[in-house]
């Protein structure tokens, strides 16, 4: 049998909401949950690249994964970013992250100090063996600097807690060796679900057998980006890639400069008021704004509850 899916369709990589004086706002983030829930999304992930893992301290973490989780209440799947480039603390981060009741995990491969393809086979089955829960593997070479390779991922799919992976090489055509690699067609049996990492190959994973998308659009076009995914299940193809091919402009403009700047820009523009961005990441500059709002207005987005 294939492993279980954590989920199927569109998770959201959430932001983390801020007060004016740079502490998490805990109000707007239970509307953000409620907002997900009331929107279609499948899947919530807190504290991940765009909910500024890397500038929260360990109680800020360990408040907002437990304060979301009660939130939510079995409402909709929480997972949470609990990836670091020290294995020590990374372990540390998922044990909190499963004491807070989280579904699952979303970990990024080591950044900075990197390591090699057997380091990286080191590195997570050591979480895993430290957690007994679902495990997504993140790749996102352009922010770490270290790519999983398909012949890594054969490896890492042999760990039992090691479900899936999220997919931002934005390299086709190893993604689809890696499916490739971990599919046995004789047996039926999957042993890693590809979730797409970028909201612009959403419907090429999908075709090659990708079973959603984590999604920064999904912050802003949450339903949209769950009929991408609901439509692709449905067979009705060319629907969505309609869809898909409608949100690039936008998408385009959501990665003008690093996430989560203009994610979250794009959520105050709409007066979802959700904060800046902690330090080293500053605000766009005036000329991108324009854009970006011009961008906006030219899909008609309206969110009355904000």
């Amino acid at each position: 049998m294939s492993k279980d899916l954590i989920f199927k369709g569109s998770g959201v990589a959430l932001v983390t909401p801020m007060l004016e004086d740079g502490s998490i706002n805990y109000n707007k983030l239970y509307e953000l949950i409620d907002f997900h829930i009331d929107s279609k999304t499948d899947a919530i992930i807190i504290a991940g690249t765009t909910g500024e893992s890397s500038t929260l301290t360990d109680d800020e973490y360990i408040s907002l994964l437990n304060n979301s989780v009660k939130h939510a209440s079995s409402r909709i799947k929480i997972i949470a970013g609990s990836g670091s480039n020290s294995t020590a603390k990374s372990i540390f981060k998922s044990q909190q992250a499963k004491f807070a009741g989280v579904d699952a995990l979303l970990i990024v491969t080591p950044y900075y100090n990197k390591t090699s393809q057997d380091g990286l086979v080191k590195h997570y089955f050591s979480i895993a063996e430290s957690v007994k829960m679902p495990i997504i593997l993140y790749n996102v070479p352009s922010r770490t600097g270290l790519n999983i390779e398909p012949e890594t991922y054969l490896k890492l799919s042999e760990h039992p807690n090691i479900v899936a992976t999220k997919e931002a090489s934005g390299n086709l055509s190893k993604i689809a060796k890696t499916i490739s690699l971990c599919t046995d067609n004789k047996n039926n049996k999957n042993n890693l679900i590809i979730y797409s990492g970028n909201d612009d190959q959403i419907v090429p994973i999908l075709s090659l057998g990708g079973q959603g998308v984590i999604s920064v659009a999904a912050n802003i076009f949450p339903t949209e980006i769950h009929d991408i995914c609901n439509l692709f299940f449905e067979n009705k193809i060319s629907e969505s890639a309609k869809l898909q091919i409608n949100l690039i402009p936008i998408i385009e403009q959501l990665f003008k400069t690093v996430n989560p700047v203009p994610i979250k820009q794009a959520m105050n523009l709409l007066n979802m008021n959700v904060g800046k961005c902690r330090l080293p990441l500053t605000s766009m500059t005036e000329n991108n704004i324009k854009i970006l709002k011009s961008c906006l207005d030219n899909y008609k987005i309206n969110f009355n509850k904000f």
